[in-house]
């Protein structure tokens, strides 16, 4: 090849290369961002959104139903996962997650609610105190029954976990109701129906619940699952069920979208009862960090949270959008829990043996006749 040739051919090379560097946004070669939440729990547009504002990438969606049937698919690689504090915690021990580049997260620096520098998030001291290193708050919620108030009778005011959640473990009642199929809710709610910690590990507590739950199942063969419940609570097909504060609300606006008239949902939060949050982190083989960075920031603008907050109904940690929500919401004590509220309340610990052993207690129970 002479020497023309190659020049031709060199200059033609640079032409290219300047004219892709010239592209707009749209036509180059976008990052893949790949997030992994919970079903149901991000506004319908808060995606589109986020690429509008960030060219640059290209976001897949994925989703999951508990903390528990996450937690094996870390291996896929994911650039942003949105767990409990309980696994964030376990994630932290085990190194599947690694700490945020706080410089790049303004937003949240600005806007998240104070009180969860606060938080005793697992009873190891060290753990708990490394937890804001590598999560955001994202949602947070109480746990507490959801019932129809036509088919089911709970003295007002009371905050007693055995008659809150007698309503679940009554075997000759007849109502039909619903438990999630996540062994730390179904478990915590049956240790606390006893006035146990949710976080108990005595053998003849465990196995008390154990009982319950069995019994439960055999007598009154509840229905299993958690986006579903919602959509079986808002049709009148349970009278009952174990529900997120957060779906009371998607509950409440199921129910007029039916035009249902014929149900009158309340929600009662039980002393002793979990209070949970679910916080954005990024797993050690992600491939895209500073794609994740943008993410959980984007996620901190108050209208995006605000969005966020009203279309999943859970409580937000920022505190410019707590402030534009309707006072009915922000002032409901059982979305935002007073401080002597939090106190009543506990949030769930983990441990290589307590995982353990609730793991045998849920598997002897969903195996049950």
């Amino acid at each position: 090849m002479n020497k023309m040739v190659r020049k031709v051919i060199a200059s033609a090379t640079t032409l290219i290369m300047v004219g892709a560097a010239l592209l707009p946004c749209g036509c180059a070669k976008k990052q893949q961002l790949v997030i992994y939440n919970w079903g149901e729990y991000i506004a319908e547009d808060t995606i589109a959104k986020f690429e509008a504002k960030f060219p640059q990438y290209d976001v897949v969606y994925r989703t999951f139903e508990t903390n528990e049937t996450m937690y094996p698919n870390l291996e896929n690689g994911y650039d942003v996962i949105i767990p409990s504090e309980y696994m964030v915690c376990r994630l932290i021990e085990e190194d599947w997650i690694q700490p945020l580049d706080w410089s790049k997260l303004p937003a949240v620096t600005q806007y998240m609610d104070p009180m969860f520098r606060n938080v005793t998030y697992t009873d190891d001291a060290e753990i708990s105190s490394q937890v804001l290193d590598y999560a955001v708050p994202y949602l947070y919620c109480t746990v507490g029954l959801v019932y129809d108030a036509n088919k089911v009778t709970i003295p007002e005011g009371t905050t007693d976990p055995a008659v809150i959640w007698d309503v679940l473990f009554n075997t000759d009642s007849g109502l039909s109701i619903g438990m999630y199929d996540s062994m730390r809710e179904s478990i915590g709610t049956a240790l606390n129906y006893y006035g146990y910690s949710i976080n108990s590990m005595n053998e003849d507590e465990l196995n008390k619940a154990l009982d319950l739950l069995v019994a439960q199942k055999s007598a009154m063969h509840p229905a299993y699952g958690v986006d579903n419940l919602k959509d079986k609570m808002a049709a009148g097909e349970l009278a009952a069920s174990i529900a997120w504060s957060g779906d009371h609300i998607v509950m409440l606006d199921r129910i007029e979208e039916l035009g249902n008239n014929n149900i009158d949902l309340k929600f009662v939060l039980p002393s002793g009862s979990n209070w949970s949050v679910d916080m954005m982190c990024v797993p050690t083989n992600c491939k895209n960090y500073d794609g994740a960075m943008d993410f959980i920031n984007f996620m901190y603008d108050p209208d995006i949270a605000l969005e966020n907050c009203e279309y999943v109904g859970y409580s937000t940690p920022n505190t410019a959008a707590k402030a534009m929500l309707d006072p009915e919401v922000s002032g409901n004590i059982y979305y935002y829990p007073t401080e002597e509220v939090f106190a009543t309340l506990e949030v769930y610990y983990t441990s290589d043996e307590l995982e353990e052993k609730y793991t045998e207690i849920w598997n002897t129970v969903k195996a049950s006749a």
